[in-house]
């Protein structure tokens, strides 16, 4: 299955590169997965994608493989896990985005005048917002800073220099 990540859907991101860990990202995204089952959260799922950041491009070829989380309670927020090597090192990231379906998009489009297609999206009650705010930082906190330290632990490194705090909508710390 492939996906287009285009830059008006992205809320919010977290990325690191790991020193030296090139060819590693398999080790990664395995610890990532182990923490997502033992996390037990409740409605969230995850699977493999391939992401393209729009169709033409897509088209000729550029693509990333990543591994997609979504929450049965609030479709239209999806987080994208990825690493890939970059030199000798590995570049991991995650991305959290807004992508609401057909109907939705353009009932959005409409009611702003065009202007967004993710405003009924936004229109979180507390409970929601309550709901997005753990999803997001479950998932940060529990599966990725987790995985991502007993990786770094692994090949004899240390984390003590990482900025855990994500950059956009949530800022997750």
């Amino acid at each position: 299955m492939s996906v287009t990540l285009k830059d008006e859907k992205l809320l919010d991101s977290w990325g690191i590169v790991i020193e030296g860990a090139a060819g590693k990202h398999d080790h990664l995204l395995k610890g990532i997965l182990a923490e997502l089952k033992a996390g037990e959260l409740p409605g969230v799922a995850w699977g493999s994608i391939e992401a393209n950041p729009g169709m033409l491009k897509g088209f000729f070829g550029k693509k990333r493989d990543f591994l997609r989380i979504t929450c049965e309670a609030l479709k239209d927020y999806r987080m994208y896990v990825g690493s890939r090597d970059y030199g000798r090192h590995l570049d991991f990231s995650w991305f959290l985005t807004v992508e609401p379906g057909f109907f939705k998009g353009a009932l959005s489009r409409v009611l702003t005048e065009g202007a967004s297609s993710s405003a009924i999206s936004f229109n979180l009650d507390l409970f929601d917002q309550q709901d997005l705010r753990a999803y997001v930082t479950a998932v940060h906190h529990c599966c990725v800073k987790r995985a991502v330290e007993r990786f770094v632990e692994e090949i004899g490194q240390s984390t003590a220099g990482f900025d855990w705090k994500s950059k956009g909508f949530l800022q997750v710390w």
